[in-house]
């Protein structure tokens, strides 16, 4: 394998989260205010509330005893939001803060099922899995009425049959049959509205069920004058709508938790939220400067998001699992590929807009792996549990900048088929020069074909369990497998020679791509992680933990400069590439240190104690600290300076100081420095204060055992120190002899 050259490329060290697209509806009610500005809906435990122009969530609502909420409802005057949780207490909330003003007991011996206001927005009325109903007034704080009778739980009728009444006469004046389980009537506003079919003002109301698709009907005749174009694709049930008439809003949610707001007298689409994507198989970038992603989750529909307003477009076109994805190098045009047995290429145009162009079929299993030509936008690879791979050319019709064709998708044709494997394929991988394939199969092995005519050049064989992924690298002559094994490979092209093994990954690697011009890969596994590897010292150089299931998608933007990932867990993950800010941090904390450590040294040059310890306590080094006590128990008023210096500091500075203090009595050298500090603050600080410091009954386990020991020690040298003085007072030297005299004369 070449060595990357110097310079060309340099290394990474981190990623860092940049954006999570997480599940923000569940299943339940959803409603819009008034005003069309905040859509309310279920996820679980909470309430959530998303803003309906950027779709971002807002505020998140949980009761104290965080458990489901069964049921909620926003009062007609926008002012006051109920929910009702499974423990059977209902909370009152001043939504806009996010606090609760009041809370109580349902009364109900059930779940409540569901929850409306009247118009005066002082009543509100629950009805219970327990088959009652009971009216509450919320302004006055009391139940006003309690109604018994019904057979089962209060909620809405599925009888294929809708009832128009009289609320004067309480008659009922018409009954229309629907031919459809109804979910949701809608009245519309008693205005002409002629592209609804809506010619006079007289009643007309609308209807969403299971059979997808919205209704108008005229109540005086009973006739549906309107009916919705069913959408491409399986059809999907309607569980919810409603109206926001000041907003002349209309809000639809399906079975698989898409929400639609259209206008109300054109039923014209203006947004789209994907409230829930169930399990992520699939991520890439889309257009030019990576400006939206696509997510394949297990649907048979494709979510599109900007991502810079986080607008959401619903692809439909496959009947059945889209599996995988692939965008072709302009990053306008992309593939999907699904559990169908077929193909779809996508495209979008300048204003963000996606249409499928083609699609092809041929295969006669689930299709789940397919790779788009590097080069040129001239052809693309799909492989498939029917253990063959096909190539499919791209009309060069579909390549001008046109739009669609007018007589829908075209329908492409495979160049070539071939049996590549035993078993299943799970990956496709197109070499940068377009002129290599290379395979990776549920038989352990990889192999590498000739394009176009897919002849086979070489296997690479060494996993001990199924491929997941291969990827050739942009740089040079090499591939990468990821294993149910745990294991990345890197292989050589010449010879098919493994060259190198990363393990990491407890669990299968599921997807791996090259980063760093070559350099570096991200693998992604079923444990939940990413990991970060240098190729040349085989080291992991970070993982990243932020999903709790496992990361299917994985996709390097063009730049280099993020990372996209999607997983079982609901959630998509854009990473950015810290790197450069990482290191450019570390640089300034560097260079501050330096400044610092320079006026430290000035400040204990000039005797200014109580600056030097605050700024080295800032710098957080217990060496340094230590370095400061020293020079200050130097001092020749020592005593009086260190206690004016310590009881001068700020609490934060002194519980800093005792933790420090706690590192140097572990060591005999310091430990007079810590017991200094300590006897300072025993004496001038109170019990209760000192009791109060965070971490404080640790320390002092910590303190206590060493104390104890130095203690011992110097009582030890104490009564050495006494046996020796003792030795000197009563030693009795004898006298040594006069020395003789020596005469004058004798010198």
């Amino acid at each position: 394998m070449a060595e990357p050259v110097a310079g060309v490329g340099r290394f990474k060290a981190n990623y860092a989260v940049e954006r999570k697209i997480e599940p923000f509806y569940k299943g339940g009610k959803v409603q819009l205010d008034q005003t069309g500005q905040h859509l309310f809906c279920i996820c679980g435990t909470r309430v959530n509330i998303l803003d309906v122009a950027s779709g971002a969530v807002l505020r998140s609502l949980e009761q104290e005893d965080q458990e489901d909420i069964t049921a909620f409802d926003l009062s007609p005057d926008n002012e006051v939001l109920v929910t009702a949780s499974r423990a059977l207490l209902l909370a009152q909330w001043a939504w806009r803060e996010g606090s609760v003003t009041r809370l109580w007991k349902a009364v109900h011996t059930a779940p409540v099922a569901t929850m409306a206001f009247d118009p005066t927005s002082t009543l509100l009325a629950t009805g219970g899995c327990d088959g009652a109903v009971r009216v509450w007034d919320v302004v006055r704080h009391y139940g006003t009425h309690h109604f018994r009778g019904s057979p089962g739980v209060v909620h809405s009728g599925r009888d294929k049959i809708c009832v128009v009444w009289d609320l004067r006469s309480h008659q009922a004046t018409r009954t229309v049959p629907v031919f459809e389980s109804v979910e949701a009537v809608v009245l519309l506003p008693e205005e002409p509205a002629p592209e609804l079919g809506v010619k006079s003002k007289g009643l007309h109301f609308l209807t969403a069920g299971d059979q997808g698709l919205l209704r108008v009907w005229e109540a005086a005749s009973g006739q549906c004058v309107y009916m919705q174009q069913q959408p491409p694709g399986p059809r999907q049930e309607l569980t919810h709508c409603s109206l926001a008439h000041s907003a002349n809003l209309l809000l639809t949610v399906t079975a698989d938790h898409n929400l639609l707001l259209y206008e109300t007298r054109s039923l014209q689409l203006q947004k789209q939220f994907a409230g829930y994507s169930e399990e992520v198989l699939d991520v890439r970038f889309l257009g030019p400067e990576d400006s939206h992603i696509v997510v394949a989750s297990n649907s048979p529909s494709l979510k599109v998001f900007e991502l810079q307003t986080m607008a959401c477009q619903i692809l439909h076109g496959h009947t059945d699992i889209v599996l995988a994805l692939d965008v072709f190098r302009k990053g306008r045009l992309f593939a999907s590929c699904a559990k169908d047995q077929s193909m779809c290429l996508w495209r979008m145009n300048k204003a963000g807009k996606v249409t499928r162009v083609a699609q092809g079929s041929g295969h006669t299993h689930s299709v789940g792996a397919i790779c788009c030509s590097r080069l040129k936008e001239t052809f693309l690879v799909t492989g498939s549990q029917d253990c063959t791979v096909k190539v499919w050319p791209v009309p060069e019709a579909l390549l001008s900048k046109g739009a669609a064709p007018d007589g829908g998708p075209v329908l492409l044709q495979a160049q070539a088929t071939q049996r590549c494997h035993d078993k299943d394929i799970n990956s496709v991988a197109i070499a940068p020069n377009d002129k290599l394939l290379a395979t990776g199969s549920q038989d352990r092995t990889a192999k590498l074909w000739s394009l176009p005519q897919c002849q086979l050049l070489g296997i690479f064989s060494g996993h001990r369990r199924g491929l997941w992924c291969v990827q050739f690298s942009p740089m040079d002559q090499v591939l990468a497998t990821a294993s149910a094994d745990g294991t990345v490979k890197l292989w050589a092209l010449q010879d098919f020679s493994c060259l190198k093994t990363f393990e990491g990954h407890d669990a299968s690697v599921l997807k791996v791509a090259f980063v760093s011009r070559g350099t570096q890969l991200l693998s992604s596994g079923s444990d939940g992680l990413l990991k970060l590897w240098t190729i040349k010292n085989n080291e992991c150089v970070k993982t990243l933990d932020a999903h709790e299931d496992k990361v299917w998608g994985l996709h390097c933007s063009r730049l280099d400069d993020r990372a996209l990932t999607g997983a079982s867990d609901s959630c998509v993950i854009l990473w950015k590439d810290v790197t450069e800010v990482e290191q450019a941090e570390e640089q300034a904390r560097r260079e501050e240190e330096v400044v610092k450590q320079q006026e430290l040294d000035n400040l204990l040059h000039e005797k200014r104690y109580l600056r030097a310890l605050g700024l080295a306590i800032s710098l957080d080094r217990p060496h340094t600290v230590l370095t400061v006590i020293q020079a200050i128990r130097r001092d020749p008023e020592a005593c009086e300076k260190l206690g004016a210096t310590v009881l001068r500091l700020r609490r934060d500075q002194k519980e800093a100081l005792l933790r420090f203090c706690v590192t140097w009595n572990t060591n005999s050298r310091h430990c007079h420095d810590a017991q200094a500090v300590l006897g300072v603050l025993l004496r001038h600080e109170p019990p209760e204060e000192l009791l109060a410091y965070p971490g404080m009954q640790a320390s002092l386990e910590a303190l206590l055992p060493y104390t104890e020991r130095h203690f011992q020690r110097l009582s030890r040298t104490l009564q050495a120190a006494t046996f020796l003085d003792f030795l000197w007072h009563n030693m009795k030297l004898p006298t040594l002899p006069a020395a003789p005299s020596v005469a004058p004369s004798a010198l």
